[in-house]
């Protein structure tokens, strides 16, 4: 049995993928350990279906119950503590919420990841570890010039979600493991 992390891309403002009822329709579609997390587009699923079998499953599921065509990354639990513990920046921990880990469909190209750091302000840094950027703005994600231009940028499918919700998915797929 496998533990995923399911990270809905583009969930918020006029898309939304209701957490209750998306636990309900995993859950009768044979996933156990069903989670969800706030109703930004995050949930966990413990399966024996392989990776590609599961985003198939979820993605049909969430089509015709809830309307959503989006991209779906599915990292491992073990991916998932991975892309933790490689964080090029364990000192912008202290303030969770500024940073960003964004998990890629494939590795960038270096010139793109160029073009994006070459927007960075004051104390802003990115990096990129395998198939996962790091983003850190401790002047706010949300007005960082950097950030602002990544996902048109970076020139590969992805999804971020803030440290804060990282460590949370990652408590939440080990209870589902267990």
């Amino acid at each position: 049995m496998t533990v995923y992390i399911l990270l809905f891309r583009g969930v918020g403002g006029a898309t939304q993928l209701p957490t209750a009822p998306l636990r309900e329709a995993l859950s009768a579609a044979g996933f156990e350990n069903v989670a969800t997390y706030i109703n930004s587009g995050n949930a966990i699923v413990r399966t024996s279906l392989s990776r590609d079998k599961t985003v198939a499953k979820v993605a049909e599921i969430c089509r015709e119950k809830f309307g959503f065509t989006k991209a779906i990354h599915a990292p491992t639990l073990q991916e998932w503590s991975e892309l933790i513990a490689k964080n090029p920046f364990p000192d912008a921990v202290s303030v969770p919420k500024f940073l960003h880990a964004a998990v890629l469909a494939e590795e960038p190209d270096e010139k793109n990841v160029e073009a994006i750091r070459a927007l960075a302000g004051d104390g802003e840094r990115i990096a990129v570890v395998g198939k996962v950027a790091y983003i850190h703005t401790p002047g706010g994600f949300g007005v960082s010039r950097m950030a602002e231009k990544f996902d048109k940028l970076i020139g590969v499918e992805n999804t971020a979600r803030n440290w804060n919700s990282v460590l949370k998915l990652e408590e939440l797929a080990k209870k589902a493991a267990a």
